[in-house]
């Protein structure tokens, strides 16, 4: 007989660009679109300004990049058409596959929530026009740095147990290092982050390493139980 899962118990966590959708597409078509309004070296000149900005105010601002991108000449009709593009952007079809189905798993077996860095008004306008904002029923937080904001979030979602699906891990080493074997963490190889990742170099490393999101879905009543074990 299968032992009866406490779904009170664990808050799943999930990180959202490159983990839930694939973020890299995005950059990669709206540096497209850039180049066509503006030509390359208006393009280069827009990442420059948002990598800049980046550094600044530690998290990634894309609006914040064009209000700064701008100042030199305002009178430019790609501006406002390159405004429209990001806020009619079709995020929805930039889920990873089983994205949803993953989190209506999650929901099963414990309290699933967004937990994010980024801009207050750009983020949650993806994370809604994605489907995702619904599919984890408004459990939403985002923050600029998330792993220095874990006493916010348990405050939020209080739990004896959670789980955080992240592509970077050393943002995962972080968070561990902070709640210890309160966190469970699970490293997904997605996206050009996941990619760069020497996890020889990471500690303590990921708990679980995953190659798609997809695959969360079988991990999923084993994270509950908190019997975690590496898997390669």
């Amino acid at each position: 007989m299968n032992q009866a899962v406490d779904t009170s118990s664990t808050v799943f966590l999930l990180d959202v660009d490159n983990t839930l959708l694939d973020n890299d597409r995005f950059a990669a078509d709206l540096r497209a679109h850039l180049t066509q309004q503006f030509g390359q070296e208006e393009c280069d000149r827009y990442w420059s300004v948002y990598e800049q900005l980046r550094d600044t105010v530690g998290y990634a601002d894309y609006l914040g990049a064009l209000q700064h991108f701008r100042r030199d000449s305002d009178a430019r009709p790609g501006l406002l058409a390159t405004s429209a593009w990001l806020i009619d952007y079709p995020f929805e079809e930039r889920l990873f596959p089983h994205a949803l189905s993953t989190i209506d798993a999650l929901n099963e077996l414990g309290r699933t929530a967004i937990l994010s860095d980024g801009d207050i008004v750009f983020q949650p306008h993806k994370i809604d026009r994605a489907g995702i904002y619904g599919a984890v029923r408004g459990n939403v937080l985002i923050f600029v740095h998330k792993e220095l904001s874990l006493d916010a979030m348990q405050s939020r979602f209080p739990a004896p147990h959670y789980v955080m699906v992240d592509d970077k891990p050393n943002l995962l080493a972080a968070m561990k290092r902070q709640l210890g074997e309160k966190l469970t963490t699970v490293f997904v190889r997605q996206g050009h982050y996941a990619g760069k990742a020497d996890l020889a170099t990471i500690h303590p490393a990921p708990d679980y390493t995953i190659q798609v999101i997809g695959e969360l879905k079988a991990l999923a009543g084993e994270l509950v139980r908190g019997e975690a074990s590496s898997v390669a």
